[in-house]
């Protein structure tokens, strides 16, 4: 066990999305966070790279919680069997949960939830609020475009420093896991 972080929040689509890979990093991520003892938080659902995550992280024998909303469990889509998920009310409940239960934050490729999700984090870091360490998973060069975005905001004077943000750019589950294990991204203060 790696004593420093403990516990992950994994953020990623409840769809599968186009690129085999994906989903095959999900799984990996899954099992690496289960082999190395890091709890995996998530959002709660059995679907798409949500439900492919916290699966492989039980079936390699991890701590999984699951983290949902009323109006999800409302539209009916199935939570994951094999955990207990936790409802609470509203997506700003459920970001503000899943932040205090975690360590580090892990973004798969996703949609617009996923991207309101990673740059919470990143506001509360820019404005002091944060030092978790936020890790994009680069798969199929997914978060490239997002990259160029940041870069843009920044040259035209809307954004700080990227170092601002404990942000980085992982490219296969195995750098993920490795930086992870070794927490040198932790930060005592912000």
């Amino acid at each position: 066990m790696n004593g420093k972080i403990k516990s992950v929040a994994v953020y990623c689509g409840h769809q599968m999305g186009n690129d085999p890979e994906y989903a095959r990093d999900a799984r990996k991520i899954g099992e690496l966070l289960a082999r190395n003892k890091m709890t995996l938080v998530f959002g709660g659902g059995n679907v798409g790279l949500m439900g492919t995550v916290a699966s492989a992280a039980l079936e390699n024998g991890g701590t999984v919680i699951g983290i949902s909303t009323t109006h999800v469990v409302s539209l009916q889509e199935p939570a994951h069997e094999g955990i207990d998920v936790k409802v609470v009310d509203g997506l700003s409940k459920r970001k503000e949960e899943m932040y205090d239960l975690s360590d580090a934050f892990v973004i798969l490729p996703g949609g617009i939830g996923t991207l309101d999700e990673m740059t919470d984090i990143m506001t509360k870091q820019q404005v002091g609020e944060s030092c978790k360490p936020i890790y994009m998973m680069n798969t199929a060069k997914y978060w490239e475009i997002f990259g160029q975005v940041m870069t843009h905001m920044q040259s035209e004077g809307f954004m700080p420093n990227p170092d601002t943000y404990n942000l980085h750019v992982v490219n296969t589950p195995d750098e993920l896991i490795e930086r992870l294990i070794n927490g040198n991204d932790l930060v005592t203060t912000c």
